[in-house]
């Protein structure tokens, strides 16, 4: 009788330990604050082997009290884990409540608890990796604004038709200067003043003669 009633001693504590590892715990659900591209979630994993169907709501905290609720959804969990989402574009660091009710029987649940401590984001939020304007903005000019090509060396050097060149220009006297040449005419008024002078003195000599004989006669 002793040995029998040791067997079942033995019997009820592996039963129990047996249950109480598959009873579902608040230990079993995890929550975590990610990135979806640039959309934050925030996803509660049940990993609950006993497959107990539980209540997830997540509640947006502020100075310890409820300010916005977030969603909820119904989860049945297994020993690898299973998931669920929660589309929320939080806020870098903020703090979110995650109430996890499990049990078939909602007016005794198995566990109605907060999975603790609160979820607390990211110092980043998930657009950190996007582009600023001024990165996104094309340094390259539209083609209808593309600068003019420079002038070539040969277009810059040459003078516009119909200026005047850069060579100073020659005094008005220069020019005078320049008609008395060999075309002038100073040859032939040398000449006639030489001629003038020839016929003046003749006639001087020749008045003197008359004028000698007549003080002759």
């Amino acid at each position: 009788m002793q040995i029998l009633g040791v067997a079942a001693a033995s019997s009820a504590l592996a039963l129990s330990a047996a249950g109480s590892a598959l009873a579902c715990n608040i230990s079993e659900f995890s929550a975590e604050a990610k990135c979806d591209g640039t959309q934050g979630v925030i996803t509660v994993t049940d990993k609950d082997g006993s497959g107990t169907p539980a209540t997830i709501t997540v509640f947006l905290e502020n100075n310890g009290a409820d300010v916005q609720k977030v969603g909820e959804q119904e989860v049945t969990g297994s020993r690898e884990g299973v998931t669920v989402t929660f589309n929320e574009d939080w806020k870098p660091n903020a703090e979110y409540r995650v109430h996890v009710t499990a049990g078939k029987n909602k007016n005794r649940p198995i566990v109605d608890k907060d999975i603790t401590p609160n979820l607390t984001t990211p110092s980043e939020g998930c657009s950190k990796g996007e582009p600023t304007p001024s990165q996104s903005e094309s340094s390259t000019p539209p083609a209808d604004e593309t600068p003019s090509a420079t002038p070539s060396a040969s277009e810059s050097s040459s003078a516009p038709a119909g200026t005047s060149s850069n060579a100073p220009s020659p005094a008005a006297g220069d020019s005078n200067l320049a008609e008395t040449g060999a075309n002038s005419n100073t040859g032939l008024i040398a000449g006639v003043a030489g001629a003038l002078v020839v016929v003046g003195g003749g006639a001087v000599f020749f008045g003197m003669r008359r004028r000698g004989a007549s003080t002759k006669g």
